[in-house]
């Protein structure tokens, strides 16, 4: 057989193939399970009605008060992360290997978040019984993150273990409702809900508002919108010019009416997971909304492929670290957390994962590694971009119950 000497694979294409040969294209990959369960049982009758399940909340201010520490004893900890959220390099974790040389505290990583829903699930008995989880680190979505804040089962982390994190938290990350002042969590990841579109099903138009998507004919029976809650709704209120991070109850009623007109007339194909990406990629869909870590990865083998960001704003997310109650090894996790606020290690899980970095000033560790990665908006966003990022509010209990049961009724879900 002929040899040669491959072309090297940047980062970024490197975890593109390893994602295709894990997941397959169109296959449910981690995006489309990341909020599982806001619809359905888990916001009608699952965080919502714990007390009435005999699960009582925390008493106030028990998330402020450290479990005892084995740090200094036990350099180690437990880190519960979602799957293909982890720089690999032949079956090596680079970044937490260094991690490890540098501190000589072992990390004992294990990627069993499949779904918030699910792992709410593993965790809960332990919590509400006031017992260690045998985690020390989690990583879950805000929404889930800012309840085990209000129910006092996670701890306040301390500035002192955190200086990188406080000094590099990018701006638009620093300050959610549901945590104001990052007291006691910090973003692994920021995910952005955009508008992707495939210039050649379009005929060369280009997509760039919320609005071309809901009215535009030549998209009619083409147009995908998100099955989840916050991107679709929040995307339509940004549109309609509301805030969604100030919305009332007739906003989002407006919001529902807008797309179930578009649903009635038959714009909206259907809404998705992150099985959208197939349908994008085939034409099938000539334009959606769409979660920026995808769009990235459909864009380095689809040239048509495209994205805007609305001139009104878009809506952002984030998966967060958090210290759960009664961990043992709090210091060592906080150390761990602001190691990836690090620009170094903040680069290399950018180049790898493809999501928004939150970490200000990785851009010239990050074009070390991959100069399209370092230049792409989605993977860190430039001013422009940042200052349209909105975050959709936290909900009550009684909010999300109805709120879901009318986004289910518009979806047919």
């Amino acid at each position: 057989m002929e040899q040669y000497e491959p072309e090297p694979l940047s980062p970024a294409q490197l975890a593109a193939m390893h994602r295709s040969l894990r997941n397959g294209r169109g296959a449910l990959t981690r995006r489309s399970l990341l909020r599982a369960g806001t619809s359905g049982a888990f916001a009608v009758g699952g965080l919502g009605a714990l007390s009435a399940c005999g699960i009582p909340a925390a008493s106030k201010g028990q998330g402020d008060v450290s479990s005892d520490d084995h740090s200094d004893k036990e350099k180690r900890i437990a880190f519960s992360n979602w799957t293909e959220y982890m720089d690999v390099d032949d079956e090596r974790r680079p970044t937490l290997d260094a991690f490890t040389k540098r501190t000589g505290i072992t990390v004992k990583y294990t990627e069993d978040i499949n779904d918030n829903v699910e792992f709410f699930g593993k965790i809960k008995p332990q919590l509400a019984a006031g017992q260690d989880t045998g985690r020390d680190l989690i990583c879950v979505t805000d929404w889930l993150a800012a309840r085990l804040i209000r129910f006092g089962w996670v701890q306040k982390l301390d500035p002192a273990n955190l200086p990188h994190a406080y000094a590099n938290l990018a701006s638009q990350f620093r300050d959610p409702d549901w945590d104001p002042g990052r007291a006691y969590s910090y973003p692994w990841t920021g995910i952005s809900t955009v508008i992707a579109y495939n210039k050649k099903a379009t005929d060369g138009e280009d997509i760039t508002s919320v609005s071309q998507l809901l009215d535009n004919p030549k998209l009619k029976g083409r147009v995908g919108f998100l099955s989840e809650m916050r991107d679709s709704v929040g995307m339509t209120l940004i549109d309609m010019g509301k805030d969604p991070s100030k919305f009332t109850d007739d906003d989002f009623d407006a919001a529902i009416a807008r797309l179930q007109k578009a649903v009635d007339k038959k714009q909206i194909r259907r809404f998705t997971g992150n099985d959208y990406t197939s349908d994008l990629d085939k034409g099938d869909l000539a334009a959606c909304l769409g979660w920026a870590g995808d769009i990235v990865q459909l864009q380095a083998d689809n040239p048509d492929i495209a994205f805007h960001i609305p001139d009104q704003g878009y809506i952002t997310s984030t998966d967060n670290l958090l210290v759960p109650n009664k961990a043992r090894h709090k210091r060592n996790a906080e150390r761990l957390i602001d190691y990836y606020y690090e620009p170094e290690p903040a680069a290399r899980l950018a180049a790898y994962i493809n999501y928004v970095c939150p970490v200000d000033g990785v851009r010239p560790e990050l074009a070390k590694l991959d100069k399209d990665a370092a230049n792409n908006p989605l993977i860190l966003p430039d001013k422009e971009m940042a200052a349209k990022s909105r975050g959709f509010r936290s909900l009550t209990p009684k909010e999300e119950t109805a709120y879901e049961e009318k986004f289910a009724k518009l979806t047919g879900s």
